[in-house]
């Protein structure tokens, strides 16, 4: 039962009637089982680093808080804040990965990490969502004929991001946003002419990637071809899947986390399979599912452009990013670092994801319409 009553006009009151409560609670839900996998996945990993077993549930429960309160903090606000978020946002993003180039961590051959005091920190991360909603108002305003060149703006930062992601190298990330980036544009009203230049932009990053970047080419010929090199990881995760069957092992009795590096973060969706089986992995899936499917009703039937474009593509941007990690673990596409929002462990990720759902609340919020026969008309 609420404690909060429809007649209460305080920010908390007013918020608790506005959001969305069954996105939220999908959100909850999914914040809760990332928390349980990671206390469950994570220590086996810690200990093969002579961490302390706890050492990942300790930095996530001391991140969560944080999170949390950016995720609620930023559902709070109006879309007018919204959008100077995420100018300020993409600003000090481009920024922080142009550092990286020049001060980066390198891991794996690629430069993507910045580090402070002893904690990382992935700056692309946070480009993604400031990209998506920077770029649904530079459209929103050229569509209402504002005069300004919105379009342009929008690719230009498109660009400009895809190449600082090029640059890493991180192709994985270049490839979502700018499918995300191309789902908005084609929801603005994209010329086909465009749609066919993206296509082929994307064709040939994705050869001149293959053609020139080793680690690239190594994992899409083991995805192809899995006797041309190691596939320890993938192999092992579909292993994990076939362990766990249809009810899996039990909580605490799957080995993949024991022998996986990336067992708390990129395959954790492989240690749900074998601890819990694949009943767990489709609830799994389909929470993700009802909360693209619910916000893409919910941003579908908005009145305000902006409000359609930016949610939409901050759905397309969780979904898809859900849907990658899964299908590499089931070994549907090639190898990719990327994690299942709120389930894998990452602290960036973790603060990234709260800001994005934050946005996402925030835009499909019910906003006070005009009077109507002496009644208050919500709209979307």
């Amino acid at each position: 039962m609420s404690s909060f009553a429809r007649t209460d006009t305080s920010i908390l009151g007013e918020w608790w009637w506005t959001v969305d409560r069954w996105i939220l609670g999908a959100i909850a839900a999914l914040i809760v089982i990332g928390t349980l996998l990671t206390l469950a996945a994570s220590p086996p990993v810690a200990e093969r680093i002579n961490a302390g077993s706890y050492h990942f549930v300790k930095k996530h429960l001391m991140l969560l808080p944080v999170g949390l309160v950016l995720l609620l903090g930023i559902s709070l606000t109006a879309p007018a804040t919204i959008k100077r978020l995420a100018v300020g946002l993409f600003i000090v993003s481009l920024m922080m990965m142009a550092l990286t180039l020049a001060i980066g961590e390198e891991r794996n051959g690629a430069q993507r990490w910045l580090s402070f005091g002893g904690m990382s920190i992935q700056p692309s991360e946070f480009l993604k969502p400031a990209l998506v909603v920077f770029a649904a108002w530079m459209f929103s305003e050229q569509n209402r004929g504002s005069g300004a060149p919105g379009k342009l703006i929008a690719i230009l930062a498109w660009a400009v991001s895809v190449g600082l992601l090029a640059l890493q190298p991180d192709f994985g990330q270049a490839f979502l946003i700018t499918v995300v980036f191309a789902g908005v544009f084609f929801i603005a009203g994209m010329p086909m002419i465009l749609v066919g230049g993206l296509l082929v932009a994307g064709s040939l990053g994705g050869v001149a990637a293959y053609s020139f970047v080793p680690h690239v080419a190594s994992r899409i010929d083991r995805f192809l071809d899995p006797s041309s090199g190691d596939t320890f990881q993938v192999s092992t995760a579909i292993n994990a899947f076939t362990q766990g069957g249809m009810f899996g092992r039990g909580p605490g009795e799957g080995t993949v986390k024991r022998i996986l590096p990336d067992a708390h973060t990129d395959y954790i969706f492989a240690v749900v399979g074998e601890e819990f089986g694949m009943i767990a992995c489709l609830l799994l899936a389909g929470l993700f599912g009802f909360i693209v499917l619910r916000g893409l009703a919910r941003a579908f039937a908005a009145e305000d452009h902006f409000v359609q474009l930016a949610a939409s593509g901050l759905i397309f941007l969780f979904g898809l990013q859900a849907v990658i990690n899964m299908a590499v673990n089931l070994k549907v596409l090639p190898s990719k670092g990327m994690t299942l929002p709120f389930i894998s462990y990452g602290g960036s990720s973790l603060l990234a994801l709260s800001i994005t759902t934050g946005m996402l609340l925030a835009l499909l919020r019910k906003r006070p319409g005009v009077a109507i026969g002496g009644a208050t008309v919500l709209r979307p």
